[in-house]
């Protein structure tokens, strides 16, 4: 009879344990949409308020390394609290671990799991979002049709080339593209450690003195005044670039520890069970009352 009541047990534990390993995936997919719905709004109002990490401005370059930093921190700030909303659903919906699987650190892990898978998908889906609309942006462009015709340097350092073939006359139907392109891979070259070599500013005086109408003394100038110009651009956007990529970086792997906390604390507001010692100095969240002292 003890025989027959230890093999019930044993096989009730085993079916135990193997639910309590198991991922139940509408809580998973409940928290990954709430961290972005709640990371849409965050990042929408960052823009909105000019704390976007990047911008399609031209004048976003010129932002100073003290508004950079502000919009890297924002950026992880708004992940703590997406992470952790989301983190917290996919907890707190979690169906609980079976009577037979109710050791503590196992039920803290198990729910931690469920938060950090939600991050993970809430995260392979922003990016898979992000791709779509980089190569949709791409397919669009009007530039993809005549890429001879460009550079790297034409988002970039569009307004030094305009103000480095800017002329008061100039004839009708004169195409600037390939002047451009051309003049733009020389600007690039700029924050090199060599700068712009002697025959490539010849070059380019050469380029705007016969686009431009100026004599050869104004062109050098306007030439050298764009190349200082152009070496400043490229180390502002260096710059910001990786401000955005630490700031990514950073508010990617912090979410990762905020869901599986918010998890772990939604799987005890569930429980009704206070905050472990780590997370809260108090047991204000228990919904059960605590038991009176017998005189």
């Amino acid at each position: 009879m003890e025989t027959l009541v230890r093999e019930d047990m044993m096989e009730g534990g085993g079916a135990a344990s193997d639910n309590r390993r198991t991922i139940q995936w509408s809580s998973v997919f409940a928290g990954a949409l709430a961290a972005g719905a709640m990371s849409f709004i965050l990042i929408g109002f960052g823009v909105a308020v000019g704390l976007g990490v990047s911008s399609a401005s031209p004048t976003w370059r010129d932002a100073s390394a003290a508004l950079a930093l502000l919009s890297g921190l924002y950026l992880i700030i708004q992940a703590i609290i997406s992470f952790g909303f989301g983190g917290y659903i996919a907890g707190r919906t979690t169906r609980p671990a079976p009577a037979l699987a109710t050791i503590e650190d196992d039920g803290e892990r198990r729910d931690g799991l469920h938060g950090l898978t939600s991050w993970a998908l809430a995260v392979l889906a922003g990016a898979a979002l992000l791709a779509l609309l980089g190569a949709a942006a791409i397919d669009r462009s009007p530039m993809r049709s005549s890429a001879s015709n460009t550079s790297a340097a034409e988002p970039l350092l569009s307004y030094e080339l305009d103000k480095l073939f800017r002329a008061p006359r100039r004839a009708p139907n004169i195409d600037l593209r390939e002047a451009r392109a051309e003049a733009g891979r020389i600007l690039m070259t700029s924050s090199s450690h060599s700068g712009v070599s002697t025959d490539d500013r010849a070059y380019l005086v050469q380029q705007v003195a016969g686009l431009t109408g100026l004599q050869a003394p104004d062109a050098e100038r306007r030439v050298d005044a764009l190349i200082a110009d152009s070496k400043t651009a490229i180390n502002r956007a260096r710059r910001n670039s990786i401000i955005v990529a630490f700031s990514v970086a950073a508010a990617t792997l912090i979410g990762a520890a905020v869901a599986w906390a918010a998890a772990v604390a939604g799987g005890r507001h569930r429980d009704g069970e206070p905050l472990p010692n780590w997370m809260a100095s108090s047991n204000r969240f228990h919904r059960n009352p605590r038991a009176m002292p017998v005189p």
